[in-house]
């Protein structure tokens, strides 16, 4: 269990370090439990007119929490590798006023996994959520993330 924290608290600060945005959004992780990450994002700095959440604040919070999920997979397997968002789609299902939470699933990625240590790259669709405080789902970010392992 202290080695995911660890590599959370790692991912944190490369978040805040190199992605300056993620500290001004106030994004933080959640949990990292059962191949599933968790983030979340204080509404306020990312509130909009309108007094919910941001449409940009809320696809940059799904990006990077899928971002974070292929970085802390690449972790896990002790592979050194460049990850970028190759494609990227979201879906706004439903306005948030409220702290924004984002999940995301590495299920059925293992082919992907095997193709990425057999070649040295490889391409990952995750999909993060953002789920509200009563269960519903606010909307889905879908996004292709390409991986190149550094040799």
């Amino acid at each position: 269990m202290t080695e995911l924290h660890d590599l959370c608290t790692d991912l944190q600060a490369i978040w805040y370090q190199q992605i300056p945005l993620s500290k001004a959004m106030d994004m933080r992780i959640v949990d990292f439990a059962d191949n599933t990450l968790t983030c979340c994002a204080s509404l306020a700095p990312n509130v909009n007119v309108h007094g919910t959440a941001f449409a940009g604040s809320l696809y940059a919070v799904q990006a990077l929490t899928g971002w974070g999920m292929m970085h802390l997979q690449l972790q896990l397997h002790e592979l050194d590798a460049s990850i970028v968002i190759a494609n990227g789609q979201i879906d706004y299902a439903k306005p948030v006023a409220e702290e924004i939470v984002v999940s995301c699933s590495f299920a059925g990625q293992e082919a992907a996994m095997d193709n990425l240590q057999k070649s040295g790259k490889g391409r990952f669709q995750l999909t993060s959520k953002v789920q509200l405080s009563d269960g519903s789902s606010a909307g889905s970010f879908s996004g292709l993330y390409a991986v190149r392992l550094n040799r």
